[in-house]
């Protein structure tokens, strides 16, 4: 064969992660009828990348060396503070973004040039978008073990 587990991990988190990011850019594709190639490395929106990604990973090392190994336990505790920090922290990093976003404009509302850039705002993700992007890298992760590498 020419792989092993810890490549099928990696190569599975990976494939997860892009395909989030694929999907994001078809959504905008759809919503907006054009292609808006920024969005492939932009944080937040559906499905989290991260969570498909890390996911991902954890779910092939409990296919490849057992859902009661060593490797899947630290792989899915790495994922549940992923998850938790893209809805958590990241999230609300990204509600205080744009509340100072509003305040520079009222301050400013005389001399927008002083402004200055603007902070990003989506930053994080819903509870939903973290969800369907763990749901993504599980698909994945036994699609391409099981269908692919069969």
């Amino acid at each position: 064969m020419f792989y092993n587990n810890g490549l099928e991990i990696l190569l599975n988190g990976l494939l997860a992660a892009t395909s989030a990011q694929l999907l994001k850019l078809f959504g905008y594709l759809i919503k907006y009828r054009q292609f808006n190639f920024k969005v492939l490395t932009t944080t937040g929106g559906m499905p989290s990348s991260h969570s498909a990604g890390v996911i991902g990973m954890a779910t092939t090392a409990g296919i490849v060396d057992g859902f009661t190994s060593s490797v899947f336990a630290i792989a899915f505790g790495f994922s549940l503070v992923v998850m938790y920090d893209a809805a958590g922290v990241r999230r609300s990093a990204g509600k205080i973004a744009a509340v100072l976003n509003r305040i520079k404009e009222d301050i400013y509302a005389h001399k927008p040039e002083l402004i200055g850039e603007k902070l990003k705002e989506l930053l994080g993700h819903t509870p939903l978008e973290v969800y369907i992007g763990a749901l993504l890298g599980i698909v994945i992760a036994y699609f391409n073990h099981y269908v692919i590498l069969g």
